[in-house]
């Protein structure tokens, strides 16, 4: 245990697992806040240099830039609802979805980091969507993978973050890795 002075101006203990959880909330940080500045700084090159559903192919027949927006949620879902109850619906979604990963990844023991991890690149890409809703009352896409007349929605690097995490989190239950506390 380490000594830190209290409020009272007293030295109490610091323990380990204290000192553990401020490492936690840094790997939450650290993950989230690449997420959303990798995020947010690809869709502000596509803003500025690509114009409005226009491509650049990367690797021809396989892959291009394409700045599209989606005002929907994932594969477009709700995009033909009026913008005003999209944009509540979104938020408060997305609102709820921060808090709950939040809740469960400060309960996360320091023996899953593989988990916390998915859950930070899940709340970074959260985050770097609901910035483009309240922003631009849209998301900007822009990477599209497609193979001849089949193609994937179009995404961005939040969706990505967000996928990842999702699997991770999926492999934890799949493969009964998810902490005993949550059992």
């Amino acid at each position: 245990m380490t000594p830190k002075l209290s409020k009272e101006g007293r030295f109490s203990k610091v323990s380990a697992k204290d000192r553990g959880r401020k490492g936690h909330y840094f790997r939450l940080i650290l993950f989230a806040g690449i997420v959303i500045l990798a995020d947010q700084l690809s869709k502000a090159a596509i803003l500025k240099f690509v114009p409005l559903y226009h491509s650049i192919p990367i690797i021809p027949g396989f892959f291009d830039l394409t700045h599209v927006r989606n005002p929907g949620g994932a594969f477009g879902f709700f995009a033909n609802q009026s913008e005003g109850w999209r944009q509540f619906f979104f938020l408060i979604l997305t609102s709820v979805a921060i808090v709950t990963i939040f809740y469960f990844y400060r309960i996360i023991p320091s023996s899953h980091p593989w988990l916390s991890a998915g859950l930070a690149l899940i709340f970074g890409g959260a985050i770097g969507n609901l910035i483009d809703r309240i922003r631009l009352g849209e998301v900007v896409d822009f990477l599209k993978f497609y193979i001849g007349k089949y193609q994937w929605p179009s995404f961005n690097i939040a969706d990505s973050a967000i996928t990842v995490g999702v699997g991770i989190f999926i492999v934890h239950l799949v493969f009964s890795k998810m902490p005993d506390e949550w059992n």
